[in-house]
């Protein structure tokens, strides 16, 4: 006899939750990079990613 392997059912409503999330504007930012220079302004930027869809933002410090 062969042995029976339990599949797991993906977890579509988790997926699709986060991914109407970002579409209505709903992102969770981490930040990437704590300190880089901006040479056109002169200022200090710091880049954030969204874990969710990876759709990056900068602000400025």
């Amino acid at each position: 006899m062969s042995n029976v392997i339990p599949f797991r059912k993906p977890d579509l409503k988790k997926r699709a939750k986060a991914h109407t999330l970002c579409k209505n504007g709903y992102h969770k930012w981490k930040i990437v990079q704590e300190r880089k220079f901006d040479v056109k302004q002169g200022r200090l930027v710091t880049l954030s990613r969204c874990i969710r869809c990876g759709k990056e933002k900068t602000t400025l410090t």
